[in-house]
């Protein structure tokens, strides 16, 4: 899959298909992205491959208090991924893949502060807060998981 920033000086491929798609309709999502909530699709972070430009990564706060870096292009200021608790993953903003429809969300969390307006699909698992990943997870997504978090700590 293919993405770019709206000017097209960040480009990136992923190379795997991702582990898992959250739409998060926490209030902290609705006020970074100025709109209803964030779907982004969780990768390992090796899996994403720098095509084109250097995005700039700012450290800004999160609502769990650890904080997270987003990388966004440097000239449009778009918003490509963040990096919450662990460096080895990536959180792709799925709107900006060339084809976002891939991409359609495998669950709907924090919908207790959803927006109203959002009807959400009966057939999408939706949480008033968070899940339980080993739950609802496909095994091979789990298992990728584990093996990206032994690449980024080897000692445990």
């Amino acid at each position: 899959m293919l993405g770019r920033c709206t000017c097209g000086e960040v480009r990136y491929r992923l190379n795997a298909k991702p582990l898992f798609v959250h739409c998060c309709h926490c209030r902290w999502c609705q006020r970074e992205t100025g709109s209803a909530f964030a779907l982004n699709a969780l990768i390992e972070a090796g899996e994403v491959e720098l095509l084109a430009g250097t995005p700039a990564e700012i450290a800004i706060p999160s609502e769990s208090g650890n904080g997270q870096v987003v990388s966004r292009c440097p000239t449009c200021q778009i918003a490509l991924w963040s990096v919450y608790s662990s460096p080895a993953f990536r959180f792709v903003r799925v709107g900006t893949l060339e084809d976002p429809d891939a991409c359609p969300p495998d669950v709907h969390i924090y919908t207790e502060s959803k927006q109203p307006w959002v009807v959400l699909p009966q057939e999408t698992p939706a949480f008033p807060q968070y899940y339980r990943r080993s739950q609802h997870w496909p095994a091979e997504s789990l298992k990728r998981r584990e093996a990206a978090l032994a690449l980024t700590n080897p000692d445990g």
